[in-house]
């Protein structure tokens, strides 16, 4: 059987998330898919602002471009807020994902409202805008910032302890019955924050690694062999 080629992209111009990345998807990587890291050259070494989605953008595409020459399946575009996605499918005949489409519709599969625990408050509208986008406002409990920038997000026990605290206001006063965590730099954290709940709730409410629902959904797309809808997406040469 032929291995899938999967590229995980850091919308970003450094490398030192990558291997972070990489130890993300590890528990749901397939035996026969082949996986690699790449990043953009140009634009800002993390995304907190729109103004920094919008300047790493572009370069996205030509990364992509350049990606599905060198025969990739497809692409996981490590990105709550799929920067350049859209952009890219215009000009890519193979799949490419952000995080917040299959992170919300694994929710979604899970329960039937679902609260976001997101880094910062410059990303609080932003992402709440993704709920409308997608038409899923009545699945919406609420949105909830840890106030933690991405470089910190190593700090695993305070951000666990932090988003622990954040998630379950979400599912006592909004509400929530599934926890999205906002931010693909959220390693290492939704299989603890899912404990601490269950110890603290006695019940169980999912809390979803974008990484993971990302990269299992993007290796499916691959597998069916489906690609961006030209009715949507006009192709751009």
């Amino acid at each position: 059987m032929k291995s899938l080629r999967i590229c995980i992209v850091a919308p970003v111009a450094t490398a030192a998330y990558n291997q972070r990345l990489l130890d993300a998807v590890q528990p749901v990587m397939p035996p026969d898919v082949e996986v690699s890291v790449r990043n953009i050259s140009t634009g800002n070494d993390c995304i907190e602002y729109r103004v920094d989605w919008l300047q790493n953008g572009y370069p996205v595409v030509q990364l992509a471009r350049d990606i599905e020459r060198e025969g990739y399946d497809g692409i996981w575009l490590s990105d709550f807020d799929m920067c350049g996605v859209e952009a890219a499918r215009e000009v890519i005949d193979i799949p490419i994902l952000g995080g917040f489409p299959p992170a919300a519709f694994t929710a979604l599969a899970l329960s039937q409202r679902l609260s976001i625990m997101t880094i910062l408050p410059s990303t609080l509208a932003m992402q709440q805008g993704h709920m409308q986008a997608y038409g899923l406002q009545d699945s919406f409990a609420s949105i909830r910032s840890i106030d933690c920038p991405v470089g910190d997000l190593g700090n695993l026990d305070k951000v666990i302890e932090q988003t622990f605290q954040a998630a379950m206001l979400a599912i006592q006063k909004d509400g929530a019955q599934s926890i999205l965590l906002g931010c693909t730099g959220f390693v290492g954290v939704a299989a603890r924050v899912t404990a601490l709940l269950e110890d603290a709730l006695h019940t169980y409410v999912p809390v979803i690694d974008p990484n993971q629902a990302g990269f299992s959904f993007l290796v499916s797309l691959a597998r069916m062999r489906l690609r961006p809808s030209r009715a949507c997406y006009s192709k751009h040469s």
